[in-house]
């Protein structure tokens, strides 16, 4: 039996016609600038976020901590929400790379309130560590999948504004987003001076993210730190490639994986032990609670994985799923139907 892999939309496999594109992508040495699939990448993506630039690197995890290192300065503060991949999942870079501690708010579901931010924000006097930087994640990945209603972000600008403070978007699954409200791109980027987007997760392609900004002075900085880092990387097109073949393919068909995502919610609720509200499901992103049975979360994720069903425990009795373009609406069934035989 097929194994249903619920884990992460970081698991997705390229498809053939994706692997084909790859085959045939025109390369070059892209530390010379020579790569022409990964300056067409480059374009493409900056025209679709209405920025002027962009650089394509390995990961997500290096496109924020480049967007941290080229704004801020050490002994400076981040603000990020407490729960954020930059807080949570990137092995501390923001102290280790830039020298900058972070600063935690507490968001509603990750989303943080202009208030809330506004509170953070340090004086600008002797006495305080000054704040550099504010980032926000959409879709926020801990917090369920949740999307930054787009009034918050332009009221969140407004503060930043107001106190002289540049923004960074995390927007790792920002097509996420932008496939459940059908606003463009463009109209969530415009509030922030870089943008990070991953073409690695519900889009499909084996690796790549993109940093963005208006600002070409601020890309040649990350350029730089983009070799410090180990990221620079020669015949890339073929990565590129994949890139500009889930930009052209895979956008349009999100909204699948998010029918897919609310679904598998919905069978859950009717599972005495689960604890879950399908209306908290707004992208691809579950999470729901497990309570009172007799399985621990180790034994639940054991037992689900001999139902050939992988999913996370994510701590306490949390659990998170994820759904993707390799995975079916039929194979949300059978997923279903395997909590219910384990839970029951």
């Amino acid at each position: 039996m097929r194994i249903i892999d619920l884990r992460s939309d970081t698991v997705t496999k390229p498809t053939e016609a994706m692997r084909e594109a790859m085959a045939r992508a025109e390369v070059g040495d892209d530390v010379y600038g020579e790569d022409p699939t990964v300056n067409r990448l480059q374009e493409m993506v900056a025209g679709l976020l209405g920025k002027k630039a962009a650089l394509f690197v390995p990961s997500g995890t290096m496109a924020n901590q480049l967007a941290i290192r080229i704004q801020t300065q050490p002994g400076q503060e981040v603000i990020a929400e407490s729960k954020a991949h930059i807080v949570r999942y990137e092995q501390g870079a923001a102290g280790a790379l830039a020298g900058v501690q972070l600063h935690w708010v507490t968001g509603d579901r990750g989303i943080m309130g202009p208030e809330h931010i506004e509170a953070a924000i340090r004086p600008k006097d002797q006495h305080s560590i000054q704040t550099a930087l504010i980032c926000l994640e959409n879709t926020h990945n801990a917090g369920g999948g949740t999307i930054y209603p787009l009034s918050t972000i332009e009221r969140i600008r407004a503060v930043a504004s107001a106190h002289g403070v540049p923004m960074h978007l995390d927007g790792a699954r920002l097509f996420n987003a932008v496939a459940a409200t059908t606003l463009p791109p463009a109209a969530y980027a415009q509030h922030f001076e870089t943008v990070s987007v991953c073409l690695s997760k519900g889009l499909g392609a084996p690796a790549g993210s993109l940093l963005l900004t208006n600002d070409p002075a601020l890309i040649d900085k990350a350029r730089r730190f983009r070799r410090m880092y180990g990221g620079a990387m020669r015949q890339a097109g073929i990565l590129a490639a994949a890139g500009i073949y889930a930009l052209e393919h895979h956008i349009g068909r999100l909204k699948d994986d998010h029918d897919n995502a609310k679904r598998l919610a919905r069978k859950l609720q009717q599972i005495p032990a689960v604890t879950i509200n399908p209306q908290h499901v707004e992208s691809n992103i579950i999470i729901f609670d497990i309570i009172g049975h007799r399985l621990c979360p180790s034994e639940l994720v054991a037992a689900l994985r001999r139902e050939h069903v992988l999913i996370n425990a994510v701590g306490g009795t949390s659990f998170r799923a994820v759904t993707h373009l390799d995975v079916s609406t039929r194979q949300i069934d059978a997923a279903a139907d395997a909590f219910a035989r384990i839970l029951g």
